[in-house]
């Protein structure tokens, strides 16, 4: 089962947060920042503790609609960005807006708030992620993948990619291709 956690913006409070599953006697993965699985029913007991010790640090257990609603913003990305042939050819947030029938700037607040960055800046990194498969498996160059996920050149996925992951697309490319090579001659 997962639970959200508003605030949890830091390492400290993930660490705060695993000591508190301790506490309960609860088995749970961290899996993100705002994110907890426990892997193992909570009573409600436990729940209402947990808000309690939680809210002491100034964290807040969202409530099971609101922690839906985390989900399916990221998976209306994920679905737009990973699971498409062609991303949408209106604004991201109207798109997500209309697919889940809030406000954006509702949802925009609330992602915000839980996962400590914004939808924007999460669609960035999905983005980026999808141009690391695709140069990893070398299906298209640079303005091919520029074009597919809507860049306005390759100057600007190069630009946001070394900024997410502190290398350019193309040494990204030759450090997996290398790799790659690596394991085959094992």
């Amino acid at each position: 089962m997962k639970i959200y956690i508003k605030y949890m913006v830091s390492l400290r409070y993930k660490r705060m947060v695993e000591d508190e599953m301790k506490k309960l006697g609860l088995k749970s993965i961290v899996l993100d920042l705002g994110i907890v699985e426990i892997l193992e029913d909570i009573t409600q007991e436990q729940r209402e503790k947990l808000k309690e010790n939680l809210g002491k640090a100034g964290l807040e257990l969202l409530d099971n609609s609101k922690s839906s609603l985390i989900e399916q913003i990221k998976n209306v990305i994920t679905e737009m960005i990973h699971d498409t042939e062609e991303l949408p050819k209106v604004n991201y947030s109207d798109y997500i807006s209309e697919k889940l029938k809030y406000d954006y700037n509702y949802l925009s607040n609330l992602f915000s708030e839980v996962k400590g960055i914004t939808i924007q800046h999460y669609i960035i990194t999905q983005k980026i992620e999808k141009v690391k498969e695709l140069l990893f498996f070398n299906e298209l160059n640079l303005t091919e993948i520029s074009y597919k996920l809507g860049y306005s050149s390759v100057a600007h996925l190069s630009s946001q990619f070394k900024k997410i992951t502190g290398l350019t697309p193309s040494f990204y490319k030759k450090l997996r291709q290398k790799r790659k090579g690596h394991t085959q001659n094992e």
